[in-house]
């Protein structure tokens, strides 16, 4: 079939239970992508670090020998292509690491992420602190900071959920954006990195999917790709509201999305959708 006729897009960012807040194994995810007419899904759970960083949130170091069997198990199992990948977190001091390891997985795709801002989580509902000893704009320029120098690594692949501070819908004024995000955008741009469509916001008290129309008409503006993510915590929110991020990809000015396979991209035209 050919593939602008698809009409569900790859689902690029989904966990297992081997990152201690999720559910299910990836065979799990497969089968849900294969009900739901995908034709290609990826299993990106959160990496190991050996720093000990946030280990509360991800699989440690000798659990991943078993991310990789059970991934193998879903793609032995799955009709649809199952993708190995990873979300693997950029803070101060990771890229020895990340640059050695990442090196050596043999990985489908590797997403980016930053998650917090000193010891503050910025996906932790319950984690005030930072709001707390911060103004909005401040939060939301240390992060954008990191996004570029994540982008600087070239280590990634895609950058995920861009515009994460708005989570509990702490924004700055839009008169300031543009001063917060672009100097990231060009980041991205001069890097060569895409960007997700994260649709697990429309999950979160903000109601909106990552980043905002407005952060993805800039980055369309920049010629930086996009893919589609669900954030999939558990199976059943695999590609969870695609149809709406396909239709705000369109209104930013996007007429394809990327297929990454071996870390190697093409765009393929997004897939018409009802």
């Amino acid at each position: 079939m050919n593939e602008k006729y698809l009409s569900v897009p790859p689902d690029y960012h989904t966990h297992t239970a081997l990152c201690k807040h999720a559910e299910g194994r990836p065979a799990e995810y497969a089968a849900a992508a294969c009900r739901k007419g995908l034709r290609e899904f990826a299993v990106t759970d959160h990496g190991p670090t050996p720093h000990l960083y946030d280990s509360e949130h991800r699989m440690d170091m000798d659990q991943f020998d078993l991310y990789r069997n059970w991934f193998e198990e879903a793609r032995a199992e799955c009709e649809c292509k199952v993708l190995f990948g990873v979300e693997a977190d950029y803070f101060e001091g990771c890229q020895p690491f990340m640059s050695k390891w990442l090196s050596a997985c043999p990985f489908d795709l590797v997403l980016g992420s930053v998650h917090y801002l000193g010891s503050s989580d910025m996906d932790d509902p319950d984690d005030l602190s930072l709001w707390e000893s911060s103004d909005v704009n401040a939060v939301w320029r240390r992060y954008f900071e990191l996004v570029g120098d994540l982008a600087d690594t070239r280590l990634y692949d895609v950058v995920t959920h861009l515009d994460l501070p708005k989570r509990g819908g702490d924004r700055p004024d839009e008169k300031d954006l543009p001063d917060l995000v672009l100097p990231a955008l060009d980041r991205i741009a001069r890097a060569g990195m895409a960007i997700e469509i994260n649709t697990s916001g429309l999950r979160h008290p903000v109601g909106e999917m990552y980043p905002s129309p407005q952060i993805l008409e800039w980055a369309c503006e920049r010629g930086i790709d996009i893919t589609f993510g669900s954030d999939a915590h558990t199976p059943e929110n695999v590609a969870s509201g695609f149809d709406g991020a396909v239709k705000l990809a369109r209104e930013a000015g996007y007429t394809h999305s990327l297929r990454i396979r071996g870390r190697r991209r093409r765009r393929i035209p997004l897939p018409v959708t009802s």
